[in-house]
């Protein structure tokens, strides 16, 4: 063979070559944060603080990406998850997404925790364009997708879940006095605006507000003050530590209003059992999930697969708690998106395949409710339904809602 026929052949062998491979090749897009054997996935969570209660959510969330590895990862690839501990002090969860962003190099942060923790960072995340992915608060801010591209939410929105229990208190009790307590930030102020946008032209029926903050050591004086109102229905705008303050002072001081409760705060294990079981019978609030303490779920498929769960990978985690039902929840969701992306693991991807969400079924949602969302509709969880508390668990009524967005 000559040598120009052998470098011909050569040539034609190096061009199909490459022809075979550029598909293959072309179709695996990284941004920092991901590779052929790996997607890094930053967080912040109030392990400690005042809002620590909240932090057996990450606990339990980096069990699942364990769990995810232990069975060969997403398309192949391992879940490093960086969560690291806020305090639930915005200043701190800000320098910590810098840390997170800049140094650490995370594809995307997931699963932020708290309004005010998570608003110090919208700007940010939304002017480096990293997706600040199912942010842990039902803030309405979180679904602008004009706006604020690069945020979404996860759960119900606050106003709209106020909004539920301003019409159940207009329909079953249309000339009740309402106390109102709020926890001072955007997570308090938002429900407080969804309550009376609810109540509308009857929001006078509110006859006392107080406020406290999240350094506050108690909220004993301000249940004392709701009671001298002459209040008979009280909204408890809380998280879990305040909720369960709220529900045992105002049992112990004899004030018996009809009780709704925010759904950020109905954990058996970590709002019921320390307030006391028998001090918090009658409470009313909603929710979108199964919760693990009814028995009308002690059958079911998902449950059951998330007890599998938290016996092999959480096995000293609280079966009573609901934060380890969400968590399961809304980790599930991140890794559907991640295996939506495929082997596009840029940040844009990671936000369109968000947006793409079609009839997700979480496994630990109310029968009925799976999550969508679209480009110009950033709430995967849109549906609640309202319950009530007798004692032991969570009893549903009424109709699955779905007011929101």
């Amino acid at each position: 063979m000559s040598i120009k026929r052998h470098l011909i052949c050569a040539g034609v062998t190096l061009a199909l070559t490459a022809l075979l491979l550029s598909p293959a090749q072309a179709q695996k897009k990284y941004d920092p944060g991901a590779s052929d054997t790996e997607i890094k996935i930053g967080q912040t969570m109030p392990y400690s603080g005042p809002a620590s209660a909240y932090g057996a959510i990450g606990k339990a969330e980096a069990a699942y990406f364990k769990k995810i590895n232990d069975e060969g990862g997403i398309n192949g690839r391992k879940i490093n998850f960086i969560s690291l501990d806020d305090g639930y002090s915005p200043p701190k969860t800000l320098e910590m997404a810098r840390r997170l962003v800049e140094q650490d190099e995370v594809l995307f942060l997931f699963g932020t925790l708290g309004t005010a923790p998570s608003t110090v960072i919208h700007k940010y995340m939304n002017a480096k364009k990293v997706p600040q992915l199912f942010v842990g608060s039902g803030a309405t801010k979180w679904n602008d997708p004009k706006g604020h591209p690069w945020t979404m939410g996860w759960q119900p929105n606050y106003q709209t879940e106020a909004a539920a229990y301003a019409k159940h208190i207009l329909k079953t009790r249309p000339n009740a006095r309402i106390a109102v307590l709020f926890q001072n930030d955007d997570y308090g102020k938002d429900y407080l605006k969804g309550f009376k946008d609810g109540l509308g032209d009857k929001v006078k029926m509110i006859v006392a507000e107080a406020s406290y903050e999240v350094s506050d050591p108690t909220v004993d004086s301000q249940i004392v003050q709701l009671q001298s109102s002459g209040a008979d229905v009280f909204f408890s705008i809380t998280t879990s530590k305040f909720s369960a303050q709220a529900i045992r002072k105002a049992y112990d001081i004899g004030w018996k209003p009809v009780l709704y409760l925010n759904n950020v705060s109905v954990s058996v294990g970590a709002v019921m059992v320390p307030a006391g079981l028998e001090k918090s019978v009658g409470i009313i609030s909603s929710n979108y999930r199964k919760e693990a303490t009814d028995p009308q779920w002690d059958n079911d498929p998902g449950m059951n697969e998330w007890r599998a769960f938290m016996k092999q990978y959480l096995p000293n985690g609280d079966l009573q708690d609901s934060a380890n039902v969400y968590a399961y929840g809304v980790a599930r969701t991140v890794v559907q998106v991640l295996k939506q992306c495929a082997d596009n693991l840029t940040r844009e991807n990671v936000m369109k395949q968000a947006a793409n969400l079609k009839e997700f079924d979480t496994g630990i949602g109310l029968p009925g409710i799976r999550l969508n969302t679209s480009p110009n509709n950033f709430a995967p969880n849109k549906a609640i339904q309202l319950m009530r508390f007798d004692g032991k668990t969570w009893v549903f009524f009424g109709d699955v809602m779905e007011p929101g967005p």
